[in-house]
């Protein structure tokens, strides 16, 4: 007679099996199980005793998915950023932590109350304008994006959080604003060389969120070089960028006209983030 493994059991072997693939197997045997049972994770402890049951077959095949390089968050369909809930799907990048300080950054860049314009370009799930619509709600946003599908999932993510407050348009980079200025861009662009070995763990997700050409600089070279006919004057340009990037961004944005450039490093000390600020016509 098969013996029916307990909600304790399948955890540990979850994470056993997850070990070679994941940098937090525990976790992620967790959230899979916790969102396949509709329980929050520390129900999972209390129920450890509880049989698997008819569960068993879904949660082995979530498992081996994960184990395929599926990120969770396509698995679960949500991913947090900013505290916020975001549905995902493998239209959209899955929204990474070191993003949340270009959030940071931005939010400390304009007023808090003044009637800003804020460009988000290539804003996948949504993740930047609704962070930013969040917690500025008298800031006037337009976020563009170059896939439909994409969009589709930023709409979604706005009306279940019912930020209402952002234009959302299709299109590439500064395509569907021309003639536009704002008081701030910001973008977190494909970064990514095509022969970038980092690419073979990320391949569960849309390149064309992560691939910019063959040396990586090329979508931060084109809306660094588009950016002063967006912005006002005093505008001010931010921009996530490779670890090994920050200088080359530094300098392209010199060339452009902007000043006061600084670049910032990600809670693991690596340079992440670069602003800039339009000082010309």
């Amino acid at each position: 007679m098969t013996t029916v493994a307990t909600i304790a059991e399948a955890v540990k072997h979850a994470a056993h099996t997850l070990a070679p693939h994941s940098e937090s197997p525990r976790l992620d045997a967790e959230l899979l199980l916790s969102t396949l049972l509709g329980l929050p994770r520390s129900a999972l402890i209390a129920r450890g005793n509880e049989p698997l049951a008819s569960h068993e077959s879904a949660y082995a095949e979530l498992i081996a998915r994960r184990a395929h390089g599926v990120p969770v968050a396509y698995l679960t369909g949500t991913r947090e950023f900013w505290s916020l809930p975001l549905k995902v799907s493998p239209a959209v990048l899955v929204p990474r932590p070191e993003t949340e300080l270009l959030v940071e950054h931005a939010l400390a860049l304009l007023p808090r109350e003044a009637l800003c314009s804020v460009l988000d370009l290539g804003t996948g799930s949504g993740a930047i304008a609704l962070s930013l619509a969040h917690e500025r709600p008298r800031w006037a946003i337009t976020a563009v994006d170059v896939s439909s599908a994409a969009l589709d999932i930023a709409l979604q993510n706005a009306r279940l959080l019912k930020l209402a407050h952002i234009q959302w348009r299709l299109g590439s980079w500064f395509g569907p604003v021309t003639g536009e200025r704002f008081h701030l861009i910001i973008a977190n662009p494909p970064y990514l060389a095509a022969t970038d070995p980092a690419l073979a763990a990320l391949c569960a997700e849309p390149d064309v969120a992560l691939i910019a050409g063959p040396t990586g600089l090329e979508a931060l070279s084109a809306i660094i070089a588009q950016a002063p006919g967006h912005l006002h004057a005093g505008g001010r340009l931010a921009l996530e960028h490779g670890i090994d990037q920050g200088q080359d961004v530094a300098r392209l944005m010199q060339q452009h006209s902007f000043d006061s450039i600084r670049t910032y490093s990600d809670f693991s000390g690596r340079p992440r983030v670069t602003l800039g600020v339009h000082t010309q016509h």
